[in-house]
């Protein structure tokens, strides 16, 4: 026992001291350009995109951001880019659940990079994927001319954007745009293929070529307020809908808006009262393994994050090395596909190792899914997966076939799923558990989430064996020490690649969260998903038997 509680406080000690680190980060983060920037933002009478977001969501209501480590270390020749110059968040304005985009003009006068467009085109898909309400909150310069080759021509560039507003327009999802600073060239369209559009007197600027431009272009002489300004789009060009004195009083009108907005049809996915789980949530602090290569039981995971620590398994003792079951998080009923760590045994395929999904694993975990999609329920996967079972028995046995019965039932479902990386996430094993690539509602991580091909040392042992072999058939002599030093480099350029801010940073995650809000993103993500009514039929018909 008090082995047990030794490593059960150096697992707590490691969890703690990462979420310390994350929080340090996002402190940083709230900063955007600087503070010295956000003083200059205030002297303008502006507000900064995070004062603008905070002002406008319902005081005191859950919130969840989106990218907020989008291009972390990344752009660094161009002095960095924190959260992509964009603030993006779900939350609540006038008890509407939302989606909020505001570009942070702290940042590069909020220009757009190649990575702020795809964080944008995400914070449009949520809203499509859910038929949210959409909020954009403008304040930006334009592309960013330097790398204007990256962010302008392609079909996820851009101009996909506007394509999205008319698309939403034609769905029927609230559109509310308020131009709070610049709103130049291409971007220009964005407020006025919305629903409504508001326009800050004075510091609210509309279009397509400023004063510099037209006079370079038609030898025009105008200033910006005079060719774009507030007063000339909403009484002379009609372009937008409200004028207002300052941010504070542009917040208030979006509030009034979306106060007004009528009700919606549901997906009808089924809600009880919310109930806290009974076992104390803290404790997964130590339960989970600061080293990743260590086991433990995913139902001790499971229990904290539930309501009532209530966990009905489904076929416990087939496939072990997968736990599905039924529960409920925040009253919502939820169908849980889990990767089990613990080595356990199988009268089919014997000793198992955790972490890993065998062919009977894969099956059992394909029929829950049919089942949740049967009964309309919601899907969420807890990950921690190194793979799928290799080796002659495994190949023989099928495991391919087997595999990819799992991985068709998981990309047709037509619930909505969401993923929780909690551990690893390698190999065809994140696509089977429901990676980005396969439409996850929401994905998120927890500090010590993982993703790549496989883990460093694997990979660098895997290249290094190439390598040697390849310096070999050249007559080249490869010294322990040498190989060595192979290994230490490939593993080391692995290592910096699998932690969780370098798939943040390039948004194959949503967000990096402490795994105590776990439940918080998982309900408002189902409250989210039950704005839009499942359309679809489930197809079983596409998945292999």
């Amino acid at each position: 026992m008090e082995k047990q509680d030794i490593k059960f406080n150096k697992n707590e000690d490691s969890m703690k001291l990462l979420i310390s680190r994350m929080e340090q980060k996002l402190s940083k983060l709230a900063l955007g350009g600087g503070q010295s920037r956000i003083d200059k933002h205030h002297a303008k009478g502006k507000l900064t995109a995070r004062e603008r977001i905070e002002l406008l969501l319902d005081k005191d209501s859950p919130r969840q951001e989106i990218g907020a480590f989008v291009a972390e270390d990344m752009y660094q020749e161009y002095g960095g880019c924190p959260s992509g110059g964009v603030v993006i968040k779900i939350g609540y304005v006038a008890g509407k659940q939302c989606i909020i985009v505001a570009n942070d003009a702290t940042v590069k006068a909020g220009a757009w990079f190649p990575i702020t467009a795809k964080k944008n085109l995400r914070a449009q898909e949520i809203a499509m994927e859910n038929r949210l309400p959409i909020i954009y909150l403008v304040d930006s310069a334009g592309v960013f001319l330097p790398m204007q080759d990256e962010i302008f021509p392609d079909k996820e560039h851009f101009g996909r954007i506007f394509r999205n507003n008319a698309r939403m327009s034609s769905m029927g999802i609230v559109q509310i745009a308020a131009v709070m600073g610049s709103c130049v060239a291409g971007g220009a369209y964005l407020p006025i293929m919305s629903d409504e559009s508001l326009i800050v007197d004075k510091t609210g600027s509309i279009f397509l070529a400023g004063s510099y431009l037209v006079k370079a272009a038609i030898g025009e002489s105008i200033d910006n307020e005079t060719l774009g300004g507030a007063t000339t789009h909403t009484s002379i060009s009609g372009v937008c809908d409200y004028k207002s004195k300052d941010d504070e009083d542009c917040l208030k009108t979006i509030r009034g808006l979306m106060d007004k907005i009528g009700g919606f049809e549901k997906a009808g996915f089924d809600r009880k009262e919310p109930k806290m789980p009974a076992l104390n949530q803290e404790e997964i602090y130590g339960l989970f393994p600061k080293d990743r290569t260590k086991s433990y039981e995913v139902r001790d995971i499971i229990s904290r994050i539930v309501d009532d620590s209530e966990f009905e398994e489904y076929k416990a003792d087939y496939g072990k090395t997968i736990v599905t079951g039924y529960a409920r998080i925040d009253g919502w009923a939820i169908g849980i596909v889990a990767n089990q760590r613990k080595i356990v045994k199988s009268k089919k395929e014997g000793v198992q190792f955790g972490g890993v999904i065998y062919s009977d694993s894969a099956d059992k975990a394909a029929r829950f899914i049919m089942n949740c999609n049967q009964k309309k329920i919601p899907l969420v996967f807890l990950k921690d997966v190194t793979g799928f079972m290799v080796g002659s028995k495994s190949e023989h046995g099928g495991i391919i076939k087997d595999g990819a019965k799992l991985v068709s039932a998981m990309a047709n479902s037509v619930v909505p799923k969401f993923t929780i990386v909690m551990g690893n996430s390698y190999g065809a094993g994140d696509y089977a558990m429901c990676g980005k690539a396969y439409d996850p509602r929401l994905i998120v991580g927890w500090p010590t989430a993982e993703i790549a091909v496989m883990g460093g040392t694997q990979a660098a042992k895997v290249l290094v064996q190439i390598e040697v072999a390849s310096l070999k058939k050249k007559g080249e002599t490869i010294t322990p020490a040498k190989e060595k030093e192979m290994f230490d480099k490939i593993k080391n350029k692995y290592d910096s690649q699998i932690n969780p801010y370098y798939a943040a940073a390039r948004l194959w995650i949503d967000a990096i969260i402490d795994p105590l809000d776990t439940r918080k993103v998982i309900s408002m993500g189902i409250e989210a998903a039950n704005h839009a009514p499942i359309t679809e039929r489930y197809n079983v018909g596409a998945i292999q038997t």
